[in-house]
């Protein structure tokens, strides 16, 4: 019987069909492994992976491939955005056992939930040196039979080795400093290509939204020009490849270079975290330079995840499938929905604009992708073009696209994700003037109050159709819907979004705080796996361990909280340590860290409501490029606690009856001043 007809997960919904007699996760499972002797197949992917699809489709609906599985274990499916905890511990095993991960993720286990044979993606039959997968279940199942004294010895060790894996806080290297920082822009220097604007080498090129933070947060505490341009120079890598998409907007996963010489190609699926996070990078680098390009790509992208991303209950799905069915022979392939040919613009542009989009976009006879289609994207050879004309032929062509077979939707809604979305929507509301966007973020975050948290004492991880699911939180979804609050606390000037942070925050320091100031990715008394996960480097979004730290330290610049200062900068300690070693994979924590050495500066705008002066004042507090700073606007606050709603605003009054700025550190004032080129000033580079 398989069992995963009534859960929330649409990629274990995808999976409710199948012969194999799947399990969820959960300790129904390993009691029937045990019952009957057999190991666990742990089998975990996501709705919107490619070859999760593959291996389904090759494998779990076959019915000989089935029945076997069905015989000989207890097959578990698990999504992987769902329960983040299993993927990261089980995931840890495979990448130490076999020097690689990804997904479909494949782990046999005892029915202690120890592991003892790992892979990802196994084929149907022998290929290029791979087993086939009816391989490695016979071998596994001949394993167990035959070898269980030495299955159970290399369960043991793996499982002990994992368990020795702690983390410190990296508190013994101190607090990051200036000093550590400059290091970490010296080491990520090294990393960069200016010719290619990419990050790394390898064929292989992922989003760079965190380190682009970083980068923009650097320059705007130091002035160093360096980090600009290395902020500029991928952002505009990124949005003239086929990593965005030219007619919709929005972000694909990652682009790779499938031959030498060849340009590069999208992995399709789009996923909400890198569109939030690539927004919120675009709109800060408009806000740091004023590019005008900037300002067109983090609309482009608040406008898709709003247009194809957004759920009847007011959040945001998970993400779109790289799949879709190709419109002439109706076969699933990856890239459908994106790939044009010459004839095709032709058709639906005429001949004139079809040539041009074909030039402007680099679609060709020969096509750049596959059997002579091309993804769009912008070469720098390309003809220049009438801006009005450009856009006219982008809608047309969206229009045409949309009606062409839809890639599926992932639309459960992930808290962390949308905490991000929420941020990202918000400030490119204010920056942009679109109230619409500040209104999604509001609506977004209202979901997240009234479905995530619902007045309990947690925070739940995904919800569906408006009904919670049925995991618990983990520390990103703390962190990234803190951090979310925090900002459409500063855009609306509403103190109940500060409040919200504030219950999040402290959970984080009640529930996932170790002894020593570092950060559990699941709360104390979460489910125990075979290892409490615990990770400050970054994925494809912000560690949960950096994006606590920094919702942490701006609710503390919000309110003076010394206990939430002391928390964040224990948790920063690491940063100290890996940064100048790593810090591609610490993006995020040294963007937080650049908040730490800078301050962060608390600003706090008084004045009447609906005063323009104020708005004036409030609009020019949110574009300072401050890293981190903190911003309240509302009625100064009473002794009597009447008037503002943020701490922020006590004892901050008008002067000469006009609305007023403070710029503070460590709540310590500059001059306040009721001019907006001032406040400007007060927030613009600080030389060292």
């Amino acid at each position: 019987m398989n069992r995963l007809a009534g859960m929330t997960s649409p990629y274990l919904l995808q999976h409710a069909d199948n012969p194999v007699d799947w399990w969820p996760w959960g300790p129904e499972a390993f009691k029937e492994a045990k019952r009957r002797d057999v190991p666990v197949l742990l089998s975990v992917g996501y709705s919107a992976c490619h070859w999760c699809h593959v291996m389904a489709h090759e494998s779990f609906e076959d019915e000989l491939t089935a029945a076997y599985m069905n015989e000989h274990f207890v097959n578990v499916k698990v999504d992987r955005e769902e329960r983040p905890d299993v993927d990261s511990v089980y995931m840890e095993a495979v990448q130490a056992a076999t020097g690689q991960g990804g997904w479909p993720m494949s782990v046999f286990m005892t029915a202690d939930g120890e592991p003892f044979y790992f892979g990802t993606y196994f084929p149907p039959e022998p290929r290029h040196g791979m087993a086939s997968f009816m391989q490695v279940l016979e071998g596994v199942r001949a394993a167990w039979t035959g070898r269980r004294g030495e299955v159970a010895e290399v369960a043991r060790k793996i499982t002990r080795d994992l368990a020795e894996r702690e983390l410190g806080s990296g508190a013994g290297a101190g607090l990051p400093t200036a000093e550590s920082q400059a290091n970490a822009l010296l080491q990520l220097s090294r990393d960069y290509d200016p010719a290619s604007g990419w990050f790394g080498g390898g064929d292989t090129k992922f989003p760079a939204g965190m380190v682009v933070e970083f980068l923009l947060r650097h320059h705007a505490r130091t002035g160093s020009d360096g980090a600009r341009e290395m902020a500029e120079g991928t952002c505009e890598a990124m949005a003239r490849c086929s990593l965005f998409d030219q007619v919709g907007g929005g972000f694909h996963r990652y682009v790779l270079r499938p031959r030498p010489g060849a340009e590069l190609v999208p992995h399709f699926e789009k996923m909400l975290y890198d569109n939030a996070l690539l927004c919120r990078a675009y709109a800060h680098l408009w806000r740091s330079t004023g590019s005008e390009p900037a300002r067109r790509v983090a609309l482009a992208t608040a406008d898709f995840m709003v247009r194809e991303l957004r759920t009847y209950q007011g959040g945001f799905a998970s993400a779109l499938d790289a799949d879709s069915a190709d419109p002439v022979t109706g076969e699933h392939v990856e890239g459908a929905y994106y790939a044009w040919t010459p004839a095709q613009l032709v058709e639906v542009l005429g001949e004139e604009d079809g040539a041009l989009a074909a030039a402007v976009f680099g679609v060709t006879e020969e096509g750049t992708f596959e059997h002579g289609t091309s993804v769009l994207r912008l070469p720098q050879d390309g003809p220049d073009v009438d801006a009005d004309r450009l856009t006219g032929i982008k809608e047309r062509l969206l229009a045409a696209r949309a009606a062409r077979p839809a890639p599926g939707r992932d639309d459960k809604v992930v808290a962390a994700w949308n905490g991000l979305a929420v941020a990202a929507l918000a400030e490119c509301g204010a920056y942009f003037e679109r109230p619409d966007l500040i209104e999604r973020a509001t609506e977004a975050a209202d979901l997240l109050v009234r479905v995530h948290m619902d007045g309990k004492a947690r925070l739940a991880r995904t919800s569906r159709d408006g009904e919670v699911g049925p995991s618990a939180g983990v520390l990103e979804d703390y962190g990234d819907v803190a951090e979310g609050f925090l900002t459409l606390a500063a855009v609306t000037g509403e103190g109940v979004w500060l409040e919200f942070a504030g219950f999040l925050v402290d959970l984080v320091l009640d529930r996932f705080t170790a002894e020593d100031g570092s950060l559990y990715d699941t709360a104390h008394d979460a489910e125990q796996l075979i290892r409490r996960p615990q990770d400050p480097t970054d994925t494809a979004a912000p560690s949960g361990w950096t994006a606590a730290a920094g919702a942490l330290l701006s609710y503390a610049a919000h309110t003076g909280s010394q206990a939430h200062r002391t928390a964040a900068e224990r948790a920063l300690g690491v940063v100290h340590a890996l940064g100048p070693r790593a810090p591609r994979f610490i993006g995020h924590g040294l963007a937080v860290a650049e908040a730490l050495v800078d301050g962060p500066r608390e600003v706090a705008v008084v004045g009447h409501p609906q005063d323009a002066a104020r708005a004036a004042l409030h609009r020019t507090a949110l574009l300072g490029t401050a890293p981190g700073a903190v911003v309240a606007t509302g009625l100064p606050l009473r002794a009597d606690g009447t008037g503002g709603e943020f701490p922020l605003l006590a004892e901050r009054t008008l002067v000469d009856d006009l609305a007023t700025a403070y710029v503070c550190r460590h709540f310590v004032c500059a001059r306040p001043t009721t001019e907006p080129g001032a406040l400007a000033e007060q927030l613009g580079t600080v030389r060292p």
